[in-house]
Formats: structure tokens, sequence, C-alpha cells
């Protein structure tokens, strides 16, 4: 289920106030919904109205030109054609299991067995000391995720029907939560949620220190996606402060993703 996320402002709006319409990943909105926030601080002429319908359906609305920008969570595509794709930070996906699974550690091929139905019991996955049907939990194909899952574990296979298939990472993130047999795979900022346990991938751990040097396996780009033709002035400004300014680089870290482009305070100072 899509949901609006748009920044409340109390104070009156000031004058020339602008929103821009934006669309795309849930992977992102926890960060977007910080980052909206902060960046209103510095421009308070801006807000933002933001609906998670997945990253694949932002980089439509975009076309369509429904939405002004999209957040995507996977890299271009041909079939994003009219579109221009901007790294705004890191994130990694990680593999999450509910606390009660001992599972500390899996592969990449047992991961895909598990995803394409080959591996149905976790009697099949060493580690686990659970024997009971494993219950996958997957996103579906409006989701830049599901596109960037598929290829980079399923290599091109389509998810098993055994995989229940969600709207989003909240929603992967409480099916786990409440399922013992549960696994699944959300965005890094679902690790700070209570209830769900993070697995390591061929012995990397789903950290900021192992995604920002790309050692992590998942790890990926949030990229803000704009149409090639005539894009928006404002959006253009707000994609330049996330990847640049300080206080984003800050935001983003405490949001639970890893800046790629931001200087640190200490740097900054320096200057």
């Amino acid at each position: 289920m899509a949901t609006a996320l748009g920044l409340l402002v109390v104070a009156p709006a000031s004058a020339g106030a602008k929103t821009l319409i934006g669309s795309g990943s849930s992977v992102a909105q926890p960060y977007l919904q910080a980052l909206f926030a902060g960046y209103h601080r510095v421009n308070p002429r801006i807000q933002f109205l933001y609906t998670a319908d997945g990253g694949n359906a932002g980089v439509k609305d975009v076309q369509a030109g429904r939405s002004q920008f999209a957040a995507q969570s996977r890299p271009p595509l041909p079939s994003d054609a009219g579109t221009t794709y901007i790294k705004l930070f890191l994130d990694g996906l990680c593999i999450y299991v509910n606390p009660q699974n001992k599972l500390t550690n899996i592969s990449i091929a047992e991961l895909s067995d598990i995803f394409t139905g080959v591996r149905t019991s976790w009697s099949q996955v060493p580690g686990s000391a659970l024997s009971t049907t494993i219950d996958a939990v997957g996103r579906d194909s409006t989701a830049g995720t599901f596109t960037f899952f598929t290829a980079a574990v399923l290599n091109g296979q389509t998810q098993g029907s055994n995989v229940n298939t969600l709207a989003s990472d909240g929603l992967v993130a409480n099916a786990i939560k409440q399922d013992p047999s549960a696994i699944g795979y959300a965005g890094l900022a679902r690790s700070k949620d209570p209830g769900l346990k993070k697995v390591s991938l061929t012995g990397v751990a789903c950290a900021p220190q192992f995604i920002k040097t790309l050692k992590y396996p998942l790890s990926r780009f949030l990229w803000l996606v704009l149409p090639t033709a005539s894009p928006d002035l404002d959006v253009q400004k707000f994609a330049d402060w996330v990847r640049t300014s300080v206080p984003a680089g800050e935001i983003i870290t405490k949001g639970g993703a890893v800046p790629a482009f931001n200087k640190t305070r200490k740097a900054h100072k320096k200057r």
C-alpha cells in the first residue's frame, strides 16, 4: 500500500512557498523524511509531498509527468528513457531474520535457493537451529529493491511462488518481527527496528563501514531520478544539498544510511 509522506509546516507558509512532488522507493522513505525536514530548515520556502509507491513505480511517475522527482534503489535501466539518475548516498540491502532464528551468516547461493523455492525448510540451512518451513518475505515488482535483489542475488531469476511479496520495506520488517520462521530483505535503516536480526552475507556484515567500501555484497546507491527534459531547478538544488552539505551528511548517518560524497564537519572547518 502506497503511503504519502509530506513535510508538515506549523508556521505560516513563507511568501513564494513551493511544494515539490516526488514518489518512489519505500527504502528511501525514512531517510527522505529527515532530509526533507532538514532542507526545509535551510530553505523554508520549499515543502515536499512524497508517495512511497516503489522505486520502479516512481520512475514511471517521472516519465509520465506525475512526479517532479523519484527516489530509486537500483541503477538505471534502458526502460528508464527520458530520466536522469543522480547518486545521493549509499545504503545496504540487509538480510533479516527473526531473533528466534540462530542464523548469523548466509551465502548468496543459499539465499538464492530460499527465494527461488529450492530450499523450503530451515533444516536445509546450516546454523538456523530451526526445522520449520522457511517463510520468505520479499518485495513486489513495483520496487526498485525487487529489481536489485533479483539481479544481484537471483541472477535474474524471478522470486519463487513461496515468497510473500509486500509493498514496502516496513511491511517486510513487520512480517519478519511476527514470524520466527521468516527471512527477508530490507534497507539498512530497518536495522534500528526492535525485533529484527541482521544476518551477515558471505561473512560480511551489513554495516556502514563495509557499505562505504562496497565490501558488503549488497551495497548500493540510492538515487534521485529527474526528467531529463526541463528538470525542476529546486529539485536539483535539493539534490546538491543532499550530496554535498555537512548537515545532510549528518542526517543521512543518523538515519542509518552511509554518506558517499558529503564532507564531515571536521573537514569543513579546515577549509
